[in-house]
């Protein structure tokens, strides 16, 4: 009998003296079930309730060891699973009585990716994008590219749902025009696009630009006193534009700005870093309905290591957390955040957490922060994340990887609200797929996944993909 209990995982006072179909009486449970979909060499990784964990490496029945107490709930889910394979759970959660769970279902199966658009096919197209896309109502997709063009210092494009591009403008760069846009767009509601470039303009130091539905291009403002936009920009009802530069103000630190509709500048603040502020944000800021800004920077704080900060619309600056990196938190955030609909914010860290790999955390409005998930690289998960992530109305977060993944070209990842991690694209590279995405990602009603990749592709000049 003792060898029974311990089977069942269960102590000698818990399960009684009795013994019946489980070995430890009939107040005791098992929970069982069939995987599918796995390949050769394939397994897939199931936890109980969050803990006791089973390795299934081939097609068929599969039980876990420990005994569940009758009337006491059970709960089954993937801990991990092949690289670009997904493996869902059915039936996978319930309350158990006195018999035996055996139709828990794990069905796995390869996730679907196809490249709509290859970059880089002549001398006058696009390449290297390095910005997310937006979408607009009939499924067209904006954005940019970092090189190419006319004068090959980058294109804002155009990309019908069947795949068909238009470059809308060519930058010229010099004194008169910006060059290497890194930032997402935003799009007004007569369809003109808004957006930076990192370097051009009257002092070189990057625009902020106005391209109409037409193609004409407007320099709304060219920077200046080192500031240097690289981040996407944000627009209010009244059409003033919001983003980061990462450096300039008055202690060089970049700057959180506010360029009006006729282009007039306003430094909102000005990063002083040091242990009290942040520095060098690079990934723009989101605004809440009261009119706060929140954002990122790759440097200052307490530890040097980046900070999450919020500005109120008078100015005052408010920092939420400094990372702390080692293995128990993330460091060096360049991405923006996003916020769900009870104030709290999630993004993304390059480095730090339990593998120095980045991670996905999550701050609440009083400033509590929570590591999601700690990137652990190699051939199983993704590393380093560059971009912002975008959520479901389920809580998932959904976001990219600029390395790690079967190749080591990045990945597309999808992450519970538990904090659950499912890789959902391994990218390849070469002629048939995209290579290390550096920008988050855009979903559309159906659920679809699109995105950019900075290389990779028929002419190794990047692509825009699609997952289902």
């Amino acid at each position: 009998m003792q060898e029974s209990l311990v089977r069942c995982g269960l102590t000698l006072a818990a399960c009684g003296a009795a013994l019946a179909v489980n070995g430890c009486g009939s107040s005791f449970y098992t929970v069982g079930g069939t995987v599918s979909g796995l390949s050769v060499k394939e397994n897939v990784t199931l936890l109980l309730n969050g803990g006791e964990s089973e390795s299934v490496g081939k097609n068929g029945g599969f039980t876990f060891s420990n005994g569940l107490a009758s009337g006491s709930g059970y709960d089954v889910t993937v801990k991990s699973h092949p690289p670009g394979v997904l493996c869902a759970v059915s039936n996978g959660s319930g309350m158990g009585g006195s018999s035996n769970v055996i139709n828990v279902g794990v069905s796995c199966a390869a996730g679907t990716e196809s490249v709509l658009y290859s970059f880089g096919s002549s001398a006058t197209e696009g390449s290297g994008p390095l910005s997310g896309l937006i979408m607009d109502s009939a499924g067209n997709f904006y954005g940019t590219t970092s090189a190419g063009g006319t004068y090959d210092l980058g294109t804002v494009f155009k990309i019908n749902p069947n795949g068909t591009e238009a470059i809308l403008y060519a930058f010229a760069g010099g004194t008169t025009d910006g060059q290497f846009p890194l930032g997402r767009l935003v799009m007004d509601s007569a369809g003109n696009l808004y957006g930076t470039t990192a370097l051009g303009g009257a002092n070189d130091l990057g625009t902020a630009f106005k391209i109409s539905a037409a193609g004409t291009e407007t320099v709304l403002h060219s920077f200046a006193g080192r500031q240097q936009p690289n981040g996407r920009l944000i627009m209010d009802s009244a059409g003033d534009l919001y983003g980061t530069t990462t450096g300039g103000g008055a202690n060089n630190g970049g700057t959180v700005f506010k360029i009006s509709p006729n282009g007039n500048e306003t430094i909102l603040h000005a990063f002083a870093g040091g242990t009290t502020d942040g520095a060098e944000p690079e990934g723009g800021v989101i605004m809440d309905s009261a009119g706060n800004l929140y954002g990122t920077t790759a440097g200052g704080g307490a530890y040097d290591l980046g900070t999450v900060f919020k500005i109120s619309p008078n100015g005052n600056e408010t920092i939420l957390h400094a990372f702390a990196g080692g293995t128990t938190d993330g460091a060096e955030p360049e991405a923006a955040l996003i916020m769900d609909s009870a104030g709290n914010l999630y993004g993304t860290t390059l480095v730090g957490g339990t593998y120095d790999s980045g991670t996905v955390f999550k701050i609440s409005p009083a400033g509590t922060e929570t590591v999601l998930h700690s990137f652990v690289g190699g051939t199983t998960d993704g590393a380093d994340p560059q971009a912002a992530v975008i959520a479901d109305s389920a809580g998932n977060l959904y976001g990219t990887t600029v390395d790690g993944g079967a190749n080591n070209d990045g990945t597309v990842f999808k992450i519970s609200p538990a904090g659950t991690e499912t890789v959902l694209h391994s990218f390849v590279g070469g002629a048939t797929d995209g290579a290390r995405p550096e920008a988050a990602l855009v979903m559309d009603s159906a659920g679809n996944f699109y995105g950019t990749t900075q290389s990779g592709g028929t002419y190794n000049g990047g692509t825009l993909f699609k997952i289902n």
